[in-house]
């Protein structure tokens, strides 16, 4: 697991209740990495477990593995991949992070990449331990300039489904990438101008407004790129916002401007800008929402 925070505590907890799987975590927080190293990786919330995951700060302790997540924040993935890369010499290496151009950062270092996209959510509660918010699919596939043999696809789906989070491994996985990716750019960017919870967003006519003028843009660059997304993100981001799904959810990217830290606006709003313009497609909200975020993100005197 590269990256071990919320996200990929929940796949590296789950993977390490296998008795065919040998898990390892490399993360540069220190704190948790000796947290769990002494008390083993615990999840909290939707469900309850403990896993013995041998975590560390040192990448070159990594052995040579079969498999990787990355998980980290997208504006880490080129140094983290970089500094882990010796141990997937003859392994594959799945990303299941926001946005899109990770898998392109990592096939930068690995030659076998699978693209992911993950629904399972969850917070920092502790160092060692996670609360997990919100169970959910994943689902992977090859990277097509770069791609893992689907042999290699359907073994980690498989240890994956098994560990208790489900796995559908489809030979595109771009489809259910663009739709969260397309969900995501829309609830992150305005939930970390305005304040407001997902389900919040959704309330106010004029943010519900913005958000579905944001996914129509989205939608059209997955359009122009021949994706065929596999659901609308429309529906996702009002079923999203029901109370007993995230009503009282705080955007991820909320999280990082009230904690100071740099947001994937690049990775989210910023890709939908990036591929528009490689396809002729223009996106002016995104383009803004983009800009206002950087401003956003902006150190304060």
């Amino acid at each position: 697991m590269i990256g071990c925070g919320a996200v990929g505590s929940l796949f590296a907890a789950h993977l390490a209740q296998l008795d065919d799987a040998e898990v390892w975590a490399f993360d540069l927080a220190a704190d948790h990495v000796a947290a769990i190293n002494e008390h083993g990786l615990r999840l909290s919330g939707a469900g309850e477990l403990v896993g013995p995951v041998r975590a560390t700060t040192d990448a070159a302790e990594l052995p040579p593995c079969d498999f990787g997540i990355v998980a980290v924040k997208s504006m880490h993935t080129s140094s983290a991949i970089k500094a882990v890369a010796h141990a997937f010499e003859h392994g594959a290496v799945a990303s299941v992070q926001n946005g899109a151009g990770n898998e392109e950062l990592i096939a930068e270092a690995v030659r076998e990449v699978i693209r992911g996209t993950t629904f399972p959510a969850g917070h920092l509660v502790e160092p060692g331990h996670v609360g997990w918010d919100t169970k959910g699919d994943t689902t992977i596939g090859p990277f097509e300039p770069s791609p893992a043999p689907m042999e290699k696809v359907e073994q980690l789906a498989d240890a994956l489904t098994r560990s208790g989070m489900p796995t559908t491994a489809v030979e595109d996985a771009r489809g259910p990438q663009w739709r969260k990716l397309i969900f995501n750019a829309a609830s992150n960017a305005i939930g970390a101008l305005t304040g407001l919870t997902h389900g919040r967003i959704a309330e106010v006519p004029e943010t519900r407004a913005l958000a579905e003028a944001m996914m129509a843009e989205g939608k059209a660059v997955a359009g122009a790129q021949g994706i065929v997304l596999d659901s609308d993100p429309v529906e996702l981001f009002h079923y999203a916002a029901r109370k007993d799904v995230a009503y009282d959810h705080k955007p991820s990217m909320l999280q990082d401007v009230e904690a100071g830290r740099r947001t994937e606006i690049d990775f989210l709003n910023g890709s939908i800008v990036a591929y528009g313009e490689r396809h002729g497609v223009d996106a002016p909200l995104n383009r803004s929402l983009t800009a206002l975020v950087k401003g956003r993100e902006w150190p304060r005197p």
